[in-house]
């Protein structure tokens, strides 16, 4: 029987809920990891943004234009108290967007046919002295839980059992390079973006990205897509980026370390425009994805399912944000049987042919301690009927001005993936896209400690220091054969495994609008792939030129 997915329903019901402010500029979005989002967090920590969001992104050029001119308003009226440094972000940030920034406020001087030839672009270096890590290992479940360990009762009446983890790490030292993988020695990267316009009503991105290492040669399409509308509501067609949560890190549910999905995407790339949301839940954003991962295994564990992903974000008050998420896999070959409608929107049964992360999280910013960051995610996997609990976290502080010159930051990040995190029996594969997961780069049964220091010369010259300590198998030990499955019998004790990373990045203007960045990375592990005594180090350097980036 076809079933019209959830991700269909939602996306029917919110349309006309949610008109918004059609048509403001449409415009393209702003790379992952391009430096405008540490120029905003700056921004904001000097107390010039106030109703930024951090749970959706990437942003959009146009949303990055509104919070451009609430800085400089802001710093209008507060130019004497702010740091010269502040000046410098807001100069650099009206260079790399200048058709958003000048049409902003008047969208309707946008030329009706117009284009960009190389919007941006980046060539990239990378010498790699390793092998990445393999996340394929069998861990046990304890089942029997509550939620946060004493909510409910025991909400998993079911004995322990082994659920399989999967997936690989991609690029020592390297996360979050939208599925990108660099091998083992030399490397070089070169990305760049085109972008046309139709009036203020539509954008096409074009972003093609050509690949060499030491064993093979690749041209593909990084990004491609179309956007239409704008303002409160916005669809996107094509291939992009996309991240769930306030995590710089990493996320729980969702984020670019795993390639970028061929998707629809229906969003407010801007708060919504609608007085009633305004008047009591404040400004409010949102984002429905749907898509469809590739086909993994083979015979009765064949599966090629659908994925969809929702996100909405409250911001009641200047200083805090609330956040809800949703990702799933859905449905495709593979599955026999009818599925009640209760199963097909919670997920959690036994034949209910979905697996779903979802989670809140939060983020408090203190103006009274230089607008310090307290933020935090929680998530849960559909493994008791509709409750989304065996909890993974995400939770962090940010310091943007850590001295009175706001030329030092600090930020501490915490994580921990559940033994079930990015699991799921009727999906072997699990919560995995082309070999990686789309959520948190350490992958589930995972725990780790990061944090990122930060000087700023000035506004496109900084020097960041970075530490990480990695575990995994401190939970859910087993005896494994060599492929890490479970074998009670031959099998061996899985040990724990413990990486400690050290990395230095420094970016400086090179010529005109291109900038130099410089990058080392070093780290020890213990017990490889949690194998005891399989002890190793990794070297990466990397050394890139990126244009208006």
């Amino acid at each position: 029987m076809n079933r019209i997915p959830l991700g269909l329903l939602i996306a029917l019901l919110i349309l006309p809920v949610f008109p918004g402010y059609v048509w403001a500029l449409a415009s393209s979005n702003i790379p992952l990891d391009s430096p405008v989002y540490l120029y905003l967090d700056k921004l904001a920590g000097f107390g010039l943004i106030t109703s930024d969001t951090k749970g959706i992104r990437p942003y959009s050029k146009a949303e990055t234009a509104r919070l451009l001119l609430e800085a400089e308003a802001n710093l209008v009226k507060n130019e004497e108290q702010i740091p010269p440094l502040a000046f410098e972000f807001i100069k650099r940030i009206r260079e790399l967007i200048p058709r958003e920034a000048s049409l902003r406020e008047e969208p309707e001087k946008a030329p009706l046919v117009d284009y960009t030839p190389v919007t941006s672009a980046r060539l990239r270096y990378v010498y790699l002295d390793g092998q990445p890590r393999s996340y394929n290992r069998d861990v046990l479940d304890p089942a029997n839980q509550s939620a946060f360990g004493f909510i409910g009762g025991n909400l998993r009446p079911q004995p322990p059992g082994v659920v399989h983890q999967s997936g690989t790490e991609g690029t020592p030292l390297v996360e979050n390079n939208e599925g990108v993988v660099y091998g083992d020695g030399h490397n070089l990267e070169f990305r760049w973006s085109m972008e046309g316009y139709l009036g203020r009503y539509a954008t096409v991105l074009v972003e093609p990205n050509a690949l060499h290492t030491d064993e093979t040669n690749r041209l593909s399409l990084q990004k491609g897509y179309l956007k239409l509308g704008s303002g409160g509501i916005e669809l996107e067609v094509g291939r992009d980026a996309n991240w769930f949560g306030p995590g710089y890190r990493g996320a729980t549910t969702l984020t670019n370390n795993a390639a970028n999905f061929d998707m629809v995407k229906l969003s407010s790339p801007e708060p919504v425009d609608v007085g009633w949301i305004k008047e009591y839940l404040g400004d409010f954003k949102y984002a429905l994805i749907g898509s469809r991962f590739d086909a993994t295994g083979s015979g009765a564990d064949y599966r090629k399912p659908w994925f969809f992903g929702m996100k909405l974000t409250l911001k009641p008050k200047p200083w805090l944000e609330i956040g809800a998420n949703l990702v799933r896999q859905e449905g495709g070959p593979g599955f026999t049987g009818d599925v009640s409608l209760f199963d097909q929107i919670f997920g959690g049964a036994d034949n209910d042919h979905v697996n779903s992360i979802a989670g809140i999280d939060l983020r408090v910013r203190i103006p009274w301690l230089r607008n310090t960051e307290i933020y935090g995610e929680y998530s849960g996997e559909d493994s008791a009927s509709f409750w989304p609990f065996v909890e993974s976290y995400v939770a962090g502080i940010y310091i943007p001005c850590l001295t009175p010159s706001g030329r030092d930051d600090l930020r501490f990040e915490y994580y921990r993936g559940s033994v079930i995190h990015y699991t799921d029996w009727q999906f072997p594969a699990g919560y995995v896209y082309k070999g990686m997961t789309p959520g948190h780069s350490q992958g589930g049964a995972a725990e780790e400690f990061f944090i990122r220091y930060s000087h700023w010369f000035s506004a496109r010259n900084s020097l960041a220091l970075e530490y990480f300590h990695t575990e995994r198998g401190q939970e859910g030990r087993l005896k494994v054969n060599s492929a890490g499955r479970y074998d009670p019998v031959n099998g061996v004790m899985q040990a724990v495994e413990r990486k400690d990373a050290l990395r230095a990045f420094w970016s400086l203007p090179f010529y005109g609008d291109v900038d130099l960045n410089v990058n080392y990375g070093w780290e020890r592990i213990s017990n490889v792939d949690l194998v005891l005594g399989n002890d190793r180090t990794n070297q990466l350097v990397t050394l890139a030129l990126t244009y208006r980036y």
